[in-house]
Formats: structure tokens, sequence, C-alpha cells
């Protein structure tokens, strides 16, 4: 039964890495590209500072680039080390899953305009709302500490080095600094989001995404921030619960806290920035995700019709489809195989570093 219950959770955990690990590699590569074309001093007057102007910057950055919400992350860590303020970092985090073109279109087409709207606005909401609180109220995790490397920047730049080894030089950064720091968490996270996974149940998700009262959105809010929720991949799941009789509010709900955080995500910004990062963002995106399914239900129920227009269903797919880049299966084991090769080695990098540490306390 254990051993059962380990083989499951284990197959679910390939399975989430195999949906989203093209869309972080991808992710890796725009962030390394990024990173040496827009310099830490563009960043750092764009975003690296607590003007509301940088978070409107980083919110509407989102609209283009539509990136699925597992490859949002990397992209959010790579904003961060070139000199964006915690305030944009988490804004884009907050509101790339929700404004990015491909589930703009998904949400009108399966879910209807009043849905979407209500969704945009609740993204667009929470949003602000997080990146004013972490750029008020965060320590240390204000922002990162880029004066080292301003200085190294500078001395490239009176080098005048061409545009192709720039995106060279940002491509080696991203594969052989950035992902190795997100890597060891996505791989450590994806293990723990199938055994959460295995352990509740898909019927009994179901059972609670079926349920519109207070209590189900609670726990709808907590399940699906917790859970790996793709931006794009689930619009239709929560359609086709709405086409049954579910709660409008249950699709706010759960998409909005789905698609802002997960598990991986969360433990990777504890990791990576510091805890207090999390206990900012954690609790405003339940919150308000929570708050704005129950708006939803009480501007829509009672009479609320789901979209019955296939016309406009298959229009909306279409032009979605046209966005959507669907990689080959091999493409996907690929991908995978790289962000776990990846994440173990920084795992054995760090055990290592660890060993050696604790030997030299015993001398």
């Amino acid at each position: 039964m254990i051993l059962h219950f380990i083989k499951t959770s284990l197959l679910s955990s390939v399975t989430i890495l195999n949906g989203s690990s093209i869309w972080i590699v991808f992710s890796f590569l725009l962030a390394g590209i990024l990173r040496n074309l827009v310099s830490p001093e563009k960043f750092q007057k764009l975003l690296g500072n607590k003007k509301m102007s940088s978070i409107f910057r980083s919110i509407f950055s989102s609209l283009l680039l539509p990136v699925c919400s597992c490859g949002t992350f990397p992209l959010a860590i790579s904003m961060y080390y070139s000199g964006a303020y915690l305030g944009p970092t988490l804004a884009f985090l907050t509101a790339n899953p929700v404004m990015n073109p491909i589930a703009i279109i998904l949400s009108y087409g399966l879910l209807g305009p009043k849905i979407t709207i209500i969704y945009i606005l609740t993204g667009l909401i929470l949003s602000i709302l997080v990146g004013v609180i972490a750029n008020n109220f965060s320590g240390k995790e204000l922002c990162i500490n880029n004066e080292m490397e301003d200085s190294i920047v500078l001395e490239v730049e009176e080098e005048k080095i061409s545009v192709f080894d720039k995106i060279k030089s940002g491509i080696l950064w991203a594969f052989q600094d950035l992902s190795i720091i997100v890597s060891k968490y996505v791989v450590i996270g994806m293990i723990l989001a199938g055994f959460i996974l295995t352990f509740a149940q898909y019927n009994r998700v179901h059972a609670i995404l079926s349920n519109p009262n207070m209590m189900s959105l609670g726990t709808v809010a907590v399940l699906a921030a917790i859970m790996y929720v793709c931006a794009v991949g689930h619009i239709p799941f929560v359609a086709a619960l709405i086409a049954t009789g579910v709660a409008p509010g249950v699709a706010i709900t759960f998409l909005m806290a789905g698609a802002a955080t997960n598990l991986p995500e969360l433990l990777s910004l504890y990791k990576i920035i510091g805890k207090r990062s999390v206990i900012i963002y954690f609790p405003i995106i339940v919150t308000g995700s929570f708050l704005g399914g129950y708006i939803a239900n009480l501007i829509l129920l009672p009479g609320f019709k789901p979209v019955m227009d296939f016309d406009r269903v298959s229009n909306s797919l279409s032009t979605a489809n046209k966005l959507i880049f669907t990689a080959p299966h091999f493409v996907k084991v690929i991908c995978t195989i790289i962000i776990v090769c990846i994440g173990v080695l920084a795992i054995i990098r760090d055990l290592k570093g660890k060993y050696v540490a604790y030997k030299a306390k015993e001398m």
C-alpha cells in the first residue's frame, strides 16, 4: 500500500514536471537573453524603486509575455537579480499568469466576458496590492545588492560587446547560475506537489470545487495556492465544471490562487528571496482569491448562465491554439531530464558544501 502510494506520487510529480518543464527551460532562455540586453542599470531605473509606475510597468509587461504560469517564476527571479525591487517582482509574479494574452483569450471564450472581466480585475488589484505591500513592508528582501555586478556591467559596456556575445553570456548565466538556483527547489516542490495531489485525490478536489459556499471557496483558495495549476491548461477544466452548475466564483478563486502561486514557487521564494516574501505573498493571494470568488458569486448569482455560444468558444480556442506552443512529448521529456539533472546536481553540491563545513567545524 505504501509502495503503491509512493509510486503513484512520483508518477504524478513526473507528469506535473513534464507539463511545465518546457516552459521552465524556455523561461531560462528568455531570462538569460533579457538579462544582458536589458542591463541592470535599466532594470533598476525602471523597476528598482518604490514608485507606483514601477509596479504598473511590471504588471503590464505581462501582456507581452504569453508564458505559462510555471515559466513566470524564473523570469521574476531574473528581474529581481537584475535590480528590480521586490514589489515589482511579486506584482509580475501575480499578474503574468492572469493577464498573459493566451489566458485572457481562453477565459473570454470558455468562461464568458463577465467572469473574464472579474478575473482580470482581481488579478490587477491583487498585483498592485502585493507590489505596494512588498515595497513598503519588506526588509532586506526589498532588493538584492548589485553594486559589484553594476561595476562589472559598466566595465563590460565600455568594451562594447556585440549583441551576440551579450545573448551568449546571458544564456550561460541562465543555465550556470539561475537554473541551479531555481531547479533544485522546482524538483523538491514538484515531488511534494505529487504527494499532495495523490493524497488529496482529484475526485475529492472536484467535490470541493463543486460546492459554492464560503467554506468551500476558502478551501479552494488554499488548495489551489499549494497545487500546481497551469493558468492556461486549467481554464477548460474549470469551464467544464461551471457548465455542470458550479458557481462562477469558483473559477476566479481556483484560477487566481492556483495560477499565481504553487508549492514549488513558494519554496523557491522562501529559499531564494526570503521568508518575508512568502509571508507577504501567500496570504494576499489566498485572501484576495477568496474575496474575488465571493464577490463574483454575489454579482453573478442567481441567474448566471454558462457560456453556450459554441461558435465563440471555437473561435477563442482556435485563436489561443495559434499562440500556444505545444511541444512534442520527447521534447518535454528532454526538458524534464534537464531540470531534474540540474536540480539533483545543485542538491548534491549543497550537501557537499554542508558536509565540508561540518568537517571544518569538527577540526
